[in-house]
């Protein structure tokens, strides 16, 4: 039988917006150029595959301020769900296993076969 746990609610929360966090800062840096500063494109044969990249204007400071912004709350938000203090009263192998059942805690789990 598979270990249930009581997860405090600030702790579900926590762990929630950090996936939303994360999500969001990785759309958000698929749409930027591939370059924070402004640079000429190039193409490269020689090395064991080629690499190419178009010219790119940069990123604006706005752009630059979005993914600041994200990537301070993301860390916030690692720091907050890590050093929890539901986390004390496991050690070992058992808190590795409930950080990663809490990493799936807001999935819906798959229907008992009957």
């Amino acid at each position: 039988m598979a270990t249930t746990y009581d997860f405090p609610s600030d702790l579900l929360a926590g762990q929630e917006e950090l996936h939303q966090v994360r999500a969001e800062l990785s759309a958000l840096l698929k749409r930027l150029p591939w370059s924070v500063a402004p640079a000429d494109g190039f193409s490269d044969d020689t090395g064991w595959r080629k690499v190419e990249r178009p010219a790119t204007p940069g990123w604006s400071d706005d752009e630059q301020a979005e993914v600041e912004k994200l990537r301070q709350r993301e860390r916030e938000l690692a720091v907050f769900v890590t050093t929890h203090r539901y986390w004390s009263q496991f050690t070992g192998p058992d808190q590795v296993a409930a950080r990663s059942h809490l990493k799936h805690a807001h999935e819906t789990p798959p229907a008992e076969e009957a």
